[in-house]
């Protein structure tokens, strides 16, 4: 496995890979999948060093990304603060990848200097709740039955930590 910054070549899988946990139904609020086009703006976001997409490789597939988000933009006191996301293909979950994304991303956020990461995810994600809890994450906030799918409801949750 190899985790390195994402390129433009990457864009397509890390769009498909998404797609998959709107699919799941529980990893994002998205219910209806995204394009790469939708998602330029975003992406040209992450072409700023400080803001990094990263991706981790298997035999040169991505297998997840993550990313560090700017939290606020133009708010210089909260400059330091950096939303965290990751998601991991399907076929690659439960075999530990996500612990070992989560650590690379968690020291490339403290090399940059970020003093804080959050995360913003749906309550019904135990497995990034429980994720996020063994890596030093606390719930900081907590949004009820806000997300709504039609047949279900769930909260959102904020996690967050100082590094």
């Amino acid at each position: 496995m190899e985790i390195r910054l994402a390129t433009e070549a990457d864009w397509p899988r890390i769009i498909e890979i998404y797609n998959q946990g709107v699919d799941d139904g529980y990893c994002t609020a998205d219910t209806e999948h995204i394009s790469l086009e939708s998602r330029k703006d975003w992406f040209t976001t992450h072409l700023d060093q400080r803001y990094p997409l990263l991706v981790m490789t298997d035999q040169n597939k991505v297998a997840g990304w993550s990313s560090l988000s700017p939290f606020r933009p133009g708010r210089k006191a909260l400059a330091k603060m950096v939303e965290i996301s990751y998601y991991l293909d399907r076929d690659c979950r439960g075999i530990g990848l996500g612990k070992t994304l989560m650590e690379e991303t968690i020291d490339f956020a403290r090399q940059l200097g970020h003093q804080h990461l959050f995360a913003i995810l749906l309550e019904i994600n135990n497995i990034s709740v429980k994720l996020l809890e063994k890596y030093g994450f606390a719930k900081w906030g907590e949004m009820p039955d806000v997300a709504d799918f039609g047949s279900k409801r769930s909260g959102l949750l904020i996690y967050g930590r100082k590094i």
